[in-house]
C-alpha cells in the first residue's frame, strides 16, 4: 500500500445496534444559566437588615454527621450544609454563591456532594452538570486538591527525616500541626 492510500484510509464504522448502557446518562450540556455570586460587603445596612426580618436565624435540628443525614429526605432541605450543592458560601469573604439561580433546591437533580460520592466514581462532565461548572473546571480542581495532597505527603516525610536522621525531637519540627 502506498504513503498516500495510507493517509486517506477512512476508518470501519459498524451500524449494528448498540446495547443499553445500565448506567443513566447525566445531562452533560452546558447550563444557559450560569452561577451567580453575592457579596456581602456589597450589601446595604437596610438590605441585610431586611434579609434578617425575611429569614430570622432559628434553632432547629440539622444533621451534623454523615449517618444522620445518610437516609433523610432527598433532595436535602438543609442548605446551609456545606456538602450541598444548591449554595457555597466563601469562609473568607462571606460572599454567596448560588449554583443553580434558575432552580429551587427541590427541582435539582443531586443536592448533596456526600450523595454523589457514595455513587462511586463519575466522570468530569457528570461532576461539571451536577456541580453546574465545566468539565475544564473541574479537571483543574482535581489537579489542584491532588498537589495539595502530594504536598502533605512530601512535608510528613520530611518530618520524619528530620527526625529519624537529625535527631530533631517530634515536638521541634517545624510546620508541625
Amino acid at each position: 500500500m502506498s504513503a498516500a492510500k495510507k493517509l486517506f484510509r477512512l476508518p470501519v464504522i459498524h451500524t449494528e445496534p448498540e446495547e443499553a448502557d445500565p448506567k443513566p446518562k447525566v445531562h452533560t450540556k452546558r447550563r444557559e444559566i450560569r452561577a451567580r455570586s453575592i457579596s456581602v460587603r456589597r450589601m446595604t445596612r437596610r438590605e441585610l437588615e431586611i434579609g434578617k426580618l425575611l429569614y430570622p436565624e432559628t434553632v432547629y435540628w440539622k444533621p451534623k454527621q454523615r449517618k444522620d443525614c445518610k437516609g433523610g429526605p432527598r433532595p436535602c432541605p438543609y442548605i446551609s450544609c456545606a456538602y450541598h450543592l444548591y449554595v457555597d458560601v466563601s469562609p473568607r469573604t462571606g460572599a454567596i454563591k448560588l449554583n443553580f439561580p434558575d432552580l429551587e433546591v427541590w427541582e435539582l437533580s443531586e443536592s448533596c456532594s456526600l450523595d454523589i460520592a457514595d455513587h462511586g466514581g463519575t466522570t468530569l462532565e457528570d461532576v461539571g452538570a451536577i456541580m453546574n461548572l465545566t468539565r475544564e473546571r473541574i479537571r483543574q480542581v482535581e489537579v489542584k486538591a491532588l498537589a495539595k495532597i502530594e504536598a502533605l505527603t512530601d512535608i510528613e516525610t520530611l518530618r520524619q527525616y528530620a527526625e529519624e536522621r537529625l535527631g530533631i525531637p517530634d515536638g521541634e519540627c517545624i510546620g508541625k500541626r
